[in-house]
């Protein structure tokens, strides 16, 4: 299994960047392989006018490595992980740049398109951000639009991990170690339970399958 983390960091030395090589960390020690990709350098171009911006061929003509990013690397792989600074409460603009992009090869213009979002589903997700402010509101838009466009894709979204920090690496100083907390994630995203049901889902009473096997074994009474 694979996670590819997408680095939305200017700054390759940056908070974000701390807590995305620390996931990488857990999922080495899990057996996991793991990629980390600063976006500043793959992506340069952003989005354009797709109705006059496409070759000939219906590919996309921005000359620069989104292509190679998202063929080679995101699609194949069975994570996808963003760490980003939060920036004016929202991703930073290489991320945010990253999805405005996709639509060039989800498109039907496109002529694989089927494939990309054949490789684009059924993966798992997760959130990586440093914020200098601890109030708990300042990241709830980005966790919100995260959440839905994993929703969008078909991700399983497992977790958001936030850390505190404004100089360099002051992300480590944090007291509730989300260094910690994104090593964890590394190790866990492909085991870790993940519910998210909608009114057609299949599920028991029970949230957690430990608790659902204990309920199993002392009877069918158990929650009576």
């Amino acid at each position: 299994m694979k996670s590819v983390v997408l680095c939305a960091s200017p700054r390759v030395d940056g908070n974000s960047r701390a807590l995305a090589e620390a996931f990488a960390e857990g999922s080495i020690s899990a057996g996991s392989e793991v990629e980390l990709i600063d976006l500043s350098e793959s992506v340069s171009g952003l989005l354009r006018d797709c109705r006059t911006c496409r070759g000939e061929d219906g590919r996309c003509s921005i000359k620069d490595g989104y292509s190679s990013l998202l063929l080679d690397s995101l699609l194949p792989a069975d994570a996808w992980i963003y760490a980003t600074p939060l920036y004016y409460y929202g991703m930073a603009a290489s991320l945010k740049n990253f999805f405005d992009r996709i639509v060039c090869y989800q498109s039907a213009s496109y002529p694989d398109h089927q494939v990309v979002i054949e490789g684009i589903r059924g993966k798992r997700s997760g959130l990586l951000v440093s914020a200098e402010e601890k109030n708990q509101a300042s990241t709830l838009g980005l966790v919100n639009q995260v959440q839905e466009i994993s929703r969008y894709f078909k991700h399983e979204f497992v977790e958001t991990v936030i850390g505190s920090g404004n100089r360099r690496g002051e992300v480590r100083f944090d007291p509730t170690d989300p260094l910690a907390a994104a090593r964890s994630l590394g190790e866990t995203i492909f085991t870790a339970h993940h519910s998210d049901y909608d009114m057609d889902s299949e599920r028991s009473n029970a949230v957690w399958p430990e608790s659902r096997d204990a309920a199993d074994a002392e009877g069918p009474y158990a929650d009576s």
